[in-house]
């Protein structure tokens, strides 16, 4: 595993796809962030395509401000019932969500889903290597958000959840 600086971050994500994102999210004043396993690959050095983004207001909005950028080769799907959408170009898929925090009522598996921040989102998830997100806003472009320090647990080969794992797991 390779620890990397935000610079680093920045460089290793200095690509068309993630600069187009970043201006679609910049035009609509929205903060954006790569998530998930594809931040976790990152630093285990392993390559993918699939790429997660969580947007802090409408992930849709971005999906389609950066299908407009890529142009007649790029395929938008909305899916409006989840609040996500997907952008796919040749081998790239880029999955959009808006930032959301979730609840369970004890009698059901369905979450009452609302709008959240960048904090809410990073707690819904379900191992705090997981939750790493790096921003892809031009002011911030490669700046690592870790509030679980999931870098050292994937370093230490730990998983954890980012709560206590009764919520989490409950959940």
């Amino acid at each position: 595993m390779k620890l990397y600086s935000d610079s680093e971050l920045a460089q290793i994500l200095d690509k068309k796809i993630f600069h187009l994102i970043s201006e679609a999210a910049d035009s609509l004043n929205l903060e954006c962030y790569v998530v998930g396993g594809f931040v976790r690959d990152i630093f285990l050095q392993r390559p993918s395509n699939d790429v997660d983004v969580v947007v802090v207001g409408s992930g849709i909005q971005v999906a389609s401000a950066l299908k407009e950028r890529l142009g007649k080769k790029a395929h938008l799907s909305v899916f409006r019932n989840f609040g996500t959408a997907q952008v796919k170009i040749h081998d790239i898929e880029v999955e959009f969500v808006g930032a959301r925090k979730e609840s369970y009522s004890h009698d059901s598996r369905k979450p009452i889903v609302e709008d959240g921040t960048l904090e809410d989102d990073q707690n819904r998830r379900d191992f705090t290597i997981n939750a790493m997100a790096i921003c892809l806003n031009k002011d911030r472009f490669g700046e690592l958000v870790d509030p679980f320090d999931g870098i050292y647990d994937l370093e230490d080969g730990l998983i954890a959840t980012p709560l206590d794992p009764d919520i989490t797991f409950s959940d």
